[in-house]
Formats: C-alpha cells, sequence, structure tokens
C-alpha cells in the first residue's frame, strides 16, 4: 500500500462520525464520477436521438445526479448521525453518543472548515454575537481608544508616615467617558468591565509614555477628590488597550470615520 493510501486509511479509521464523512468526500468523488459519468453521457446520447426518451432520460438523470449528491456529502449519512446526536423528543437519553463525542465531532468540524479557503472569512464568528452585548456607550468607547489609541488611567491610594499602610481610595480613574461622549458617565467602570469580559480591552499597571496626558487626568475633579480624602495620598499611573482582538473587532465592526457613521445612518 502507498503511503498516500496508507494515511488516507488511518484518516477514515480514525475519524469519528460526522468527522468521518468529511474525510471519505474525496473517495466518493473518484469511485462515482469514472462510472456515473458513462451511464449518464450514454443516456443524454439516446435521449438526442430519440426526442420520445429525452423526458425520461432527463428526469433519470436528474435523480442519479441528486442521490450522487446526497452520497457525496454525505447526506444520508449525516442525517443518521444527527438523529443519534440529537435528544429524543421525550426529553431522555438514547445513550448512543456522549457530549464529549458530540463535541469532539464538532471540533473535527473546526478543523476542517479551518483547511479551506474561503476568501470571505475575515469577520470572527464571535463578532456578531458581541455586537448584541454592548450599550452603544460602549461603543463609543472603542471607536475613541481605535482612532486615539490607549488610554490613561490612575490609581490613587493614601500613604502612611513611612510609607506602610496604605489603602486604595481610587482606583481606574480615567477621562474615557468625557473623550468618548458617553451619555451615562456614571457607568463607565461597569462599560469597561464589560469590554474585558469580552476580551476587547486589558488593563495594565504600566504607564503611557505621554506624561502630559497624566498631568491633565490628575487635574480632574474625580481625581483631586480622591486625593483630598487622605491627608497623604498618591497616584499611581496606569493605562487602558485595546486587545488585538478588540482592535480587530473595532476595524471590521465599527464605522470609525464621522462621516461613515453619518451615510450608514441615513440609510
Amino acid at each position: 500500500m502507498s503511503e498516500s493510501r496508507r494515511i488516507d486509511a488511518q484518516l477514515l479509521d480514525s475519524a469519528p462520525g460526522l468527522a468521518r464523512i468529511a474525510v471519505g468526500v474525496w473517495w466518493r468523488t473518484a469511485r462515482w464520477s469514472v462510472g456515473a459519468s458513462v451511464r449518464i453521457s450514454a443516456r443524454l446520447a439516446r435521449a438526442v436521438a430519440d426526442p420520445v426518451l429525452a423526458a425520461q432520460g432527463i428526469s433519470e438523470v436528474g435523480h442519479e445526479l441528486r442521490e450522487y449528491a446526497r452520497d457525496l456529502l454525505g447526506i444520508t449519512e449525516l442525517e443518521a448521525r444527527v438523529r443519534e446526536l440529537a435528544p429524543p423528543a421525550d426529553g431522555s437519553r438514547n445513550g448512543k453518543v456522549s457530549e464529549g463525542v458530540a463535541l469532539r465531532v464538532r471540533g473535527a468540524l473546526l478543523l476542517r472548515a479551518a483547511a479551506e479557503i474561503d476568501p470571505d472569512d475575515s469577520a470572527h464568528p464571535a463578532y456578531a454575537r458581541i455586537l448584541t452585548e454592548l450599550h452603544p456607550d460602549e461603543g463609543r468607547i472603542l471607536r475613541l481608544m481605535a482612532t486615539d489609541g490607549s488610554q490613561p488611567s490612575v490609581d490613587v491610594r493614601s500613604t502612611g508616615l513611612i510609607g506602610v499602610g496604605s489603602h486604595l481610595i481610587g482606583t481606574g480613574l480615567n477621562m474615557i467617558g468625557a473623550q468618548a461622549g458617553c451619555r451615562h458617565r456614571d457607568r463607565v467602570p461597569a462599560y469597561l468591565n464589560n469590554l474585558e469580559r469580552l476580551g476587547l480591552i486589558w488593563f495594565s499597571r504600566e504607564p503611557l509614555e505621554d506624561s502630559i496626558a497624566y498631568q491633565v487626568l490628575e487635574a480632574q475633579p474625580e481625581v483631586m477628590e480622591a486625593i483630598k480624602r487622605a491627608p497623604r495620598a498618591k497616584t499611581f499611573q496606569r493605562s487602558i488597550h485595546l486587545t488585538p482582538f478588540g482592535k480587530d473587532f473595532c476595524l471590521v465592526c465599527l464605522p470609525l470615520d464621522t462621516a461613515e457613521v453619518e451615510a450608514l445612518a441615513a440609510e
């Protein structure tokens, strides 16, 4: 047995359930095409020679093509496997396929899809769901970070006489709500938590290189108020960034140009 046939045989033996259908597509095509193409050609030739047989011949060819398509795509076997995976109407488990096997089938199909070339697969499948879990203010925050870059934030801590015994007074203070034009600025901390949950932003303990941005931030009323709560307080510079996933999400899903936003809203 040649090396390629040996590998094919191993794939057919190892691929579970529905994945085996995908692995077997290539040999089904070869098996059918040699014999069936000869039969169909002969029927079409007879139909041309005898118009009386034309309707019957075309019907037979169409039927065979449909059966071939079902066999090629594994529809018959697929339907049977899906019935096994689906729970019975009464809600009881049929005991044939475990949840782990069903998940492995889905994983196998996912890996098969990864090997296919699709010119229209630029959008991550999670983007549509994420859009349903965003508040409009969160969209404004993402647009700000996509256009203006990472944003500064500060923590405010009280300090003791000798630098020990400090406690946190304010955390993650920033100007994102004002700069993004959020309608509910008091909800910005919750917005940022949600964006982090969705994998769109991340919080860093490192500062940005722009020292002027921190001077402006520390002069904001919210920060000044936190500093006044303790006799001795100190600010710690932090930063908030888009993740690589978040950057791609903004590029794919959000119209970042004002003219584009207005044009799409008018449609």
